[in-house]
């Protein structure tokens, strides 16, 4: 073990818990500065005096900073509320969302990665060729078309004109499918870029020149020296499209009315159902955090020169 290892990993906690802290504050300050929630769960015909019980049962009536306060020892001991809309616990709620949310994004993720990495190769490899052409321009093609309008084209191609799969939902696996080809083409499309470039790089070093001239088969130079020397790089992006397809997927979740973690996130922004909507952030912000921190180890071990360049 690299001895500035315990360092280093102490270091990176403390950037995580800091990050947490205020990514957990912006959410409070703006979810307070958006509205009122007594308003919108009461409606504006309801009484001053339902609006002050209802204040004092959701613990509004208090001054901010001990909300906030309040708030921060309440996720010390485990706690994140209950929610204004379901009554429920928070945390309880938003697990209750998530298996429907890691199935989209675990289907999109593996798909992307399948065609990502297999594309990118493919135009690094053969770059004249049709195919590599082709693999090119649809990463390009990819990266430009927004998740929603892909979205919208899917479905009235092979929901509303061919009736092959239903337009939203979760009742079947068959609703997977449009939901999962559109979370994957920009992940896939970046995935093919960032493994083109590293391929090509790690072509064009000596070490792959020199094992071309001692007559070295291409495919075995392909998977024996390039694929792995290519691979921190991809890595990398690999972790960080893992670390944002939760929040990532609200947008198709809404498109398509899955009922996901996305989905409940934009619904409880409208019903300012703060405890939920803190709840999935702190949620997602924490597997950003944790999946950085294990690319960052990954790295290390694929690329063990890295460690030197720690300071």
């Amino acid at each position: 073990m690299h001895r500035n290892a315990p360092k280093l990993l102490a270091r990176k906690l403390v950037r995580a818990l800091v990050t947490l802290v205020l990514m957990v504050t912006s959410v409070f300050i703006l979810m307070r500065c958006a509205g009122d929630p007594v308003t919108v769960l009461l409606g504006p015909d309801a009484t001053p005096d339902m609006r002050a019980a209802y204040s004092v049962e959701l613990g509004l009536d208090r001054p901010i900073l001990w909300q906030y306060l309040v708030y921060l020892h309440n996720i010390a001991r485990g706690s994140l509320g209950v929610s204004y809309v379901y009554r429920q616990d928070a945390l309880g709620v938003v697990l209750s969302h998530l298996p429907l949310t890691l199935m989209l994004t675990g289907s999109a993720f593996t798909l992307a990665a399948v065609t990502g990495i297999a594309g990118g190769i493919a135009a690094a490899v053969l770059p004249s060729s049709i195919i590599g052409r082709a693999c090119t321009v649809a990463s390009v093609v990819g990266l430009c078309v927004p998740s929603f309008f892909l979205a919208i084209v899917l479905m009235l191609v092979f929901s509303i004109q061919l009736n092959w799969l239903p337009t939203g939902g979760a009742e079947s696996w068959r609703g997977l499918a449009l939901p999962a080809v559109t979370m994957a083409a920009a992940s896939s499309a970046v995935l093919a870029r960032y493994t083109r470039v590293a391929v090509r790089e790690a072509l064009d070093s000596r070490y792959v020149l020199a094992a071309f001239a001692r007559g070295i088969p291409f495919w075995r130079i392909l998977i024996h020296h390039v694929l792995p020397n290519a691979a921190a790089p991809i890595l990398t992006i690999i972790g960080l499209l893992i670390g944002g397809a939760v929040t990532g997927s609200t947008v198709v979740e809404t498109v398509f009315s899955w009922p996901g973690i996305g989905n409940l996130f934009v619904s409880s922004v409208g019903n300012r159902d703060v405890p939920v909507v803190q709840a999935i952030v702190l949620l997602a912000g924490t597997a950003m955090i944790m999946t950085n921190l294990a690319v960052d180890v990954g790295y290390t071990w694929l690329d063990p020169r890295s460690k030197s360049s720690e300071t």
